[in-house]
């Protein structure tokens, strides 16, 4: 294994073969730029909408939709439903929007797998009970009345930044994907499908009662702007409409997508082909063949991501090939370091309209998405280059620390993308049953970003003091850290816990020692860790679940940075080395990573290598297997 540092110490557990065949694994993925990018799996929602989108613009294309259709079937479980995650409960709105990609595929209702997903469908409440956004995209299709869904008048574009629901006040994932959408509410456009979903209907009648406090409210706003919409005024909407549009395309980054995510996507295209641009205005062109790099074909079919992480996954990477040993300037961390440096954003963005005088500076996620830097990417592109000493890093740090500072939250938190977004109203409003629609501070981020400003700053600045108290005031009753972003405590407790410690908390804090005997007590029986997304929603599940490599090394890397060297680490490594594949990698089919908790999930299929690499080279640089703690319990 030549990729390692000679000087290490060595172990007879068998984690210093794990670890270097894991970094020649990952060393052997990295493109000839010098990125790393796993694939971002999710659920086949991405698949059905790209295919009913095709339809909506008159684009889709027989072998496209074969393609998509057989990755669709090969995801339908044996019960006839599609989940939102590999072993979660049917989901709903995901199997109605499957089926409807299916029966536009050519699928026959009658088919086995088809009737199968139309008794689940009934049995759950039919068309009736799934989620707004489902029914917005039967609605364009004629299959679901548009007075039966909530009004997005496209003359809040005129809100002002400080009113209440403006569209500011939404997360930026959100926020892009709600002006587009009341573009779509103001045209209601029905382009028929060959075809009608009445077998998923129960012909219930479903009425929202009157409701006490905000719900009540925003039902009954609902209702006046129902009216409104029958005959809104000209002017004002057709300047709204305008504004929207100009928005939206203002928006559009230069691989063709918005914010490098598939819902303000699609819902964009959408959007500017019922303002008037044709599919071979340059605008639609770019966001139609944008898509191609997105989509992904194998002996299974023909699927999309619903975003893509180089820049999160390469600064992954090149942490943990560090923490393995390998040196800085090693050829796979140096080019890595450069292209990262070359990803910098250095434009304006959204986050401007709440933190106006701080200059650029930091990262995003993906590829292209200069408007949208996020303080997680930020800290941990810092964390990584801060390592390598390449040449400009050090101006680059300096702006994305001083850029990342400024994007605290008034709490002293930290949100990934924007500051003090918390307004909560914006969740009372009728439509919205999907998905996160804030970005508040987190325990995840806000420990990236502690973690970070801990080698940066002084460790009495007032911005990572502030940061470490909300940080304490943010641990559970049980010792543990909620995961915004990942799954879930076992996350956010593996997060927290290095960068409490880096910031200068001691080990034997009240603090560190309870995440410990958390940690601790949530083991598996097999050595590894696990916690099931259904511990967004059941908290009987948290802590809880199979386990897995990603989450494995998040338990570790908390306890290694708590100095706690008990039989709880070994057996932890040893599950790792166990469980390691002959080709230095590891499985993971269970979904580890967040997008909405409770909605929505992602694999990373990065993260069972990436983590588990940080994990073990920490563990075998301490000096391997002990055994004993050496702080107290």
């Amino acid at each position: 294994m030549t990729t390692l540092d000679a000087s290490r110490p060595k172990t007879a557990s068998g984690a210093d073969l794990a670890l270097g065949a894991a970094c020649d694994h990952l060393i052997g993925l990295r493109s000839p730029q010098g990125w790393w990018k796993g694939e971002l799996q999710t659920n086949v929602t991405m698949d059905a909408e790209d295919l009913l989108l095709r339809e909506f613009l008159g684009i889709r294309g027989r072998q496209d939709t074969a393609e998509a259709a057989r990755w669709i079937r090969s995801e339908q479980r044996a019960d006839g439903t599609w989940a939102n995650f590999h072993g979660g409960p049917p989901d709903l709105s995901t199997t109605v929007e499957a089926y409807a990609a299916l029966r536009l595929a050519g699928d026959p209702a009658d088919a086995p797998h088809m009737r199968a997903a139309t008794a689940f469908v009934r049995q759950a409440g039919g068309l009736e009970a799934a989620r707004v956004f489902t029914r917005i995209w039967l609605a364009m299709f004629g299959q679901w009345p548009w007075e039966e869904l909530p009004v997005l008048p496209p003359e809040m574009m005129f809100l002002p930044s400080w009113f209440p629901l403006n569209v500011y006040d939404w997360a930026c994932w959100a926020r892009q994907t709600i002006v587009p959408l009341t573009v779509v509410s103001a045209h209601r456009p029905v382009r028929p499908l060959p075809f009608d979903l009445t077998e998923l209907r129960t012909g219930r009648t479903v009425r929202p009662g009157a409701g006490l406090g905000w719900d009540g409210t925003f039902r009954a706003l609902d209702r006046l702007l129902h009216r409104y919409e029958r005959d809104p005024v000209k002017g004002p909407r057709d300047a709204a409409l305008r504004r929207a549009a100009e928005w939206i395309v203002a928006r559009q980054e230069a691989d063709g997508s918005w914010g490098g995510i598939q819902p303000p996507w699609v819902y964009s295209l959408i959007a500017l082909n019922l303002s008037g641009y044709h599919i071979d205005h340059p605008v639609m062109r770019r966001g139609i063949q944008g898509l191609d790099r997105f989509t992904i074909r194998d002996d299974r079919g023909r699927r999309l991501e619903a975003c893509q992480s180089p820049v999160w996954d390469t600064a992954l990477a090149v942490n943990a090939l560090l923490d393995a040993g390998v040196a800085p300037d090693h050829p796979a961390v140096a080019e890595a370091a450069d292209w990262l440096l070359g990803q910098e954003v250095r434009g304006p963005g959204d986050w401007a309209v709440r933190r106006p005088s701080p200059p650029p500076g930091g990262w995003a996620f993906e590829f292209d998405n200069d408007g949208y830097p996020d303080t997680d990417d930020t800290a941990e592109v810092i964390l990584a280059l801060r390592r390598t000493h390449r040449p400009g890093a050090r101006p680059a740090i300096d702006r994305a620390v001083r850029w990342m500072t400024a994007m605290a939250s008034r709490d002293g938190g930290f949100a990934a993308f924007d500051a003090d977004n918390t307004r909560a109203l914006c969740a009372k409003l009728p439509f919205c049953d999907f998905g996160a629609v804030i970005d508040p501070p987190s325990a995840d981020v806000t420990a990236h970003v502690v973690e970070a400003l801990a080698h940066e700053r002084p460790a009495g600045s007032k911005t990572l003091r502030r940061a470490v108290v909300w940080l304490l005031k943010a641990q559970e009753a049980d010792g543990s850290w909620f995961g915004r972003w990942g799954a879930n405590h076992v996350y956010g407790t593996g997060a927290v816990v290095p960068a409490l410690v880096a910031a200068g908390v001691r080990p034997e804090a009240a603090c560190v020692r309870r995440a410990v005997a958390w940690l601790r007590d949530h083991q598996n029986d097999d050595g590894g860790w696990g916690e099931d997304l259904r511990s967004y929603t059941d908290p009987a599940w948290i802590g809880r679940g199979e386990s897995t490599p990603s989450q494995t090394a998040w338990a570790l890397l908390a306890l290694l940075a708590a100095g706690d060297r008990s039989a709880a680490v070994d057996r932890g490594v040893g599950w790792l080395v166990e469980h390691q594949r002959p080709d230095g990698t590891w499985d993971e089919p269970y979904y580890t990573g967040t997008g909405f908790p409770g909605d929505f999930y992602i694999n990373y299929h990065l993260y069972r290598l990436v983590f588990p690499i940080s994990a073990l080279g920490r563990y075998v640089r301490a000096g391997g297997a002990v055994g004993t703690s050496q702080v107290p319990s």
